[in-house]
């Protein structure tokens, strides 16, 4: 794994993809047999999924995990069907008596960008025919995501979020629902909806005023200000900066120093999402007021969210060799 980039190298990708490698051994060797078949017990489909680029490194039992959109870097739902079976399928690969997993690490590979959020293309054409059910599907997918992943999948693993860019919208409420956050210097977060009339529907209601309080929570979200990573640093929403280019290191860095204290720092966790517990029946309540509130925007208010869809569709993904030409 390139650690300036986070593109996996050519090494890594033979592995993630190859469940069939044969591993040369020598004397000593023998921990290489028991990893190499760990990876062979894994459904190859985690490996292969259309928008999520998928590691595994059985050394130190990390999933690495990068978004790579086809299009605009937002949650679309070929997005979301993504992330969704790949959920299913870590549940039915690590674990107790299966491969372990000790660390999930989610990034992404759009330049720039860590997610845009939902999809305003979406969302403008449901709430012009005014598909009231449709919206709330879409957000009801959204936060079983983000509610399993608040739970780490019932797992005895860390997860962890890394920010290489803007985090904007339900970009940073997915966030939120990682137990760490690690952030390069320059990455940006903000929940913009307010911009044309709406507020963020997936969690950040909930999320932020548990960890900040009812009053900050309503500034970061009525405020369409974006804040920098050393801002969410001080709030605490973020936990670790890392200098421009060096995320994967600092992420690498953060697992290695968490490694001796990893079943307190896992069982940590699960207390404090017991003292401050978040239920998805309050998630989707809160879905159910942002897909009313959809439906009573304005004329006006659709077009100011059709020309940040423009906006975000020019900065949208592309692949290294379309980038190079």
């Amino acid at each position: 794994m390139d650690r300036q980039t986070g593109q996996l190298d050519r090494s890594d990708e033979d592995l993630s993809h190859n469940n069939d490698a044969v591993v040369g051994l020598g004397s000593g060797d023998e921990h290489l047999v028991e990893q190499s078949r760990q990876h062979a017990r894994l459904d190859r489909h985690l490996f292969e999924l259309a928008e999520l680029d998928v590691l595994y490194r059985p050394d130190d039992a990390i999933l690495w995990t990068f978004m790579r959109p086809g299009g605009r870097p937002s949650f679309t739902p070929s997005m979301l069907h993504d992330f969704e079976d790949w959920q299913r399928l870590i549940v039915e690969n690590f674990g107790s008596g299966q491969v372990p997993l000790r660390y999930l690490v989610l990034g992404s590979r759009a330049p720039g960008v860590f997610c845009f959020g939902g999809d305003l293309s979406l969302f403008e054409r449901l709430i012009r025919t005014g598909d009231r059910d449709g919206l709330a599907r879409y957000g009801y997918r959204c936060v079983e995501i983000l509610h399993r992943n608040m739970h780490a999948l019932d797992l005895p693993m860390l997860t962890i979020g890394l920010v290489q860019g803007a985090a904007l919208g339900g970009g940073f409420e997915a966030l939120l629902s990682f137990d760490y956050i690690v952030a390069e210097r320059d990455a940006t977060f903000g929940l913009p909806e307010i911009l044309f009339g709406l507020f963020p529907g997936m969690g950040a209601h909930a999320i932020l005023s548990r960890k900040l309080g009812t009053a900050m929570a309503d500034r970061l979200i009525t405020s369409n200000q974006t804040y920098t990573a050393e801002e969410m640093y001080e709030l605490g929403l973020v936990h670790h900066l890392a200098d421009n280019g060096e995320g994967v290191a600092a992420c690498e860095d953060f697992i290695r120093r968490c490694e001796r204290r990893h079943p307190g720092l896992v069982n940590a966790r699960k207390a404090m999402k017991l003292t401050n517990p978040i239920g998805l029946s309050e998630l989707k309540r809160i879905v159910d007021l942002w897909a009313d509130a959809a439906l009573q925007l304005s004329d006006g208010d659709l077009k100011v969210m059709n020309r940040l869809t423009r906006a975000q569709d020019r900065v949208g993904f592309q692949p290294d060799s379309e980038r190079a030409a």
